[in-house]
């Protein structure tokens, strides 16, 4: 091994994703993703707590930063609007890791037990979000619609965004999806 440098988180989840991508999520293994990143599992385990957080590790800030725009958003934004500051805040965050999120939305397509992980991460995300609405006044079970109907708006746009040959801004077809949930429901 050599000596230590400062990018070891970096460097564990280039080398994972790496691997995932050349021999698939199931068949790798922590002592080869610490030994490609020139660390030791020890390592490995400091920065994560096994090898599906290397592709999950950050989703806590994402989901922060959703929260925080639904608490930012004025007090007279109708719960749609409210959707559309969290998508927002959403974008910027895609957007900085485009090439990432692509490799990793095909690793977690690829494994029944990463899917399961995302759809914990996902509930996590709408609870948070629920939390905030009750907290400006929705009631529960508005609240949790929004929450929901957010979480559904940014799984559809995120799936077009990943597929995408133009490279849309994920920011645009969050706003069309959005806009499309606008119709469903005052079609009523």
């Amino acid at each position: 091994m050599g000596r230590w440098r400062p990018d070891a988180r970096a460097r564990l989840q280039e080398a994972a994703m790496a691997l995932y991508g050349e021999r698939g999520y199931d068949e790798t293994t922590v002592a080869e993703i610490a030994e490609r990143a020139g660390l030791t599992k020890r390592t490995f385990f400091r920065y994560f707590t096994d090898k599906r957080e290397v592709l999950f590790w950050n989703s806590d800030l994402l989901e922060q930063q959703m929260v925080a725009a639904i608490e930012a958003a004025p007090t007279s934004a109708p719960p749609l609007d409210l959707i559309g500051a969290a998508l927002d805040a959403a974008a910027v965050r895609f957007e900085e890791s485009r090439e990432f999120a692509g490799l990793r939305h095909r690793i977690v397509a690829s494994s029944p037990e990463l899917q399961e992980r995302e759809l914990i991460k996902a509930r996590s995300m709408a609870t948070a979000m629920t939390r905030a609405l009750c907290a400006r006044g929705a009631g529960d079970t508005a609240a949790a619609l929004t929450a929901l109907m957010c979480t559904t708006v940014m799984h559809v746009a995120f799936e077009q965004w990943v597929d995408d040959p133009d490279r849309t801004p994920f920011q645009q077809l969050a706003k069309d999806a959005l806009a499309q949930l606008r119709e469903l429901t005052a079609a009523g």
